[in-house]
């Protein structure tokens, strides 16, 4: 008893005990076979016709395009791209774990994921830094508000989304294991210690302080419209459902994929019980299809943002059955 605990008090030790370590992060497979294909394709089925029909109503109907309209269609473009790849990881998990399309898709699916993941973040930190300064401070960062800043500001978003999670692709790989391909996401793949000073710096920079960004800009909004002698009740609610959604959005499908992510690869590397890892493992998968839940929440947005977005939208049906 006393060599057993000696063992486990012993990260060294206890990491380097492979049969342990994989019994200990061995979940249900009902959560894995089951849940993460049936919310994937749930997500798909809604976010897929979503997204394209937000992106021909905003880009073919909704003119003259505003400062806003250039970010919701950056946004919903990169949601799109991200929807694309959700069938590979359908079959990948309905197959039960069963990777067939090689190395290089796996590599670049796990990409895709954390590039919109981030990509959709930073939009909508901007879109919520554009509504502050529209309605904070109108006149003091009038020149902010042209279209030209806007589009610089959107293709930087493409760029540091793109450069932060390049490194995703040299630390996931795909691994034959048991007669089978295995396509690991992030925080399962090998070298726990890099990947945890990686996902701490997602965590931090890429998640967190937007997070805080957002939630002042919009406490800071409600605050100015619920105190001024000559806003309308109809700008107040609208002002209203933007910050519930674009919150909802952060704090239900973000937050606890970030918070479970670094839990989970916290316990790689510290000594916990079976029943710990397997809690936190579980929570974990549960919360991925949450954070992909948020092509779907960004259609809400669509909607709430664009004042004339259903006229505009059966405008274009009408369009297309004549």
């Amino acid at each position: 008893m006393n060599a057993t605990n000696g063992n486990l008090a012993n990260p060294t030790t206890w990491q380097h005990t492979e049969g342990d370590f994989l019994s200990c992060t061995d979940v249900q497979v009902d959560l894995k076979t089951l849940y993460l294909p049936i919310m994937y394709s749930i997500i798909f089925l809604v976010g897929f016709p979503g997204n394209v029909i937000a992106i021909c109503v905003y880009g073919f109907k909704m003119r003259p395009w505003k400062s806003s309209t250039i970010i919701i269609l950056n946004l919903a473009l990169t949601d799109l791209l991200y929807l694309t790849s959700l069938p590979f990881l359908i079959h990948y998990y309905a197959n039960g774990e069963h990777w067939i399309f090689g190395n290089f898709m796996c590599r670049f699916i796990r990409f895709g994921f954390h590039f919109n993941l981030y990509s959709s973040i930073l939009f909508l930190t901007c879109f919520s830094a554009l509504r502050y300064v529209v309605i904070v401070h109108p006149m003091k960062f009038f020149h902010i508000q042209r279209k030209r800043w806007t589009a610089v500001a959107c293709a930087a978003i493409w760029v540091i989304s793109l450069a932060v999670v390049i490194p995703v692709n040299f630390l996931i790989s795909s691994k034959e294991e048991q007669n089978r391909s295995l396509c690991h996401d992030l925080s399962s793949s090998e070298n726990p210690s890099t990947i945890r000073r990686y996902i701490w710096l997602l965590t931090s920079l890429g998640f967190f302080l937007p997070l805080l960004t957002v939630t002042l800009c919009y406490v800071l909004i409600i605050y100015t419209l619920a105190t001024g002698p000559h806003t309308r009740a109809c700008y107040k609610r609208k002002a209203r459902r933007l910050a519930v959604v674009l919150l909802v959005v952060f704090y239900v499908c973000f937050l606890p994929f970030h918070v479970f992510r670094v839990a989970r690869v916290e316990l790689r590397l510290c000594p916990f019980s079976c029943h710990m890892e397997k809690q936190i493992h579980s929570a974990y998968i549960i919360s991925r299809p949450l954070a992909a839940l948020n092509t779907c929440g960004n259609l809400l947005l669509y909607v709430v943002i664009g004042g004339n977005f259903q006229q505009a939208m059966l405008s274009l049906s009408r369009c297309k059955w004549n």
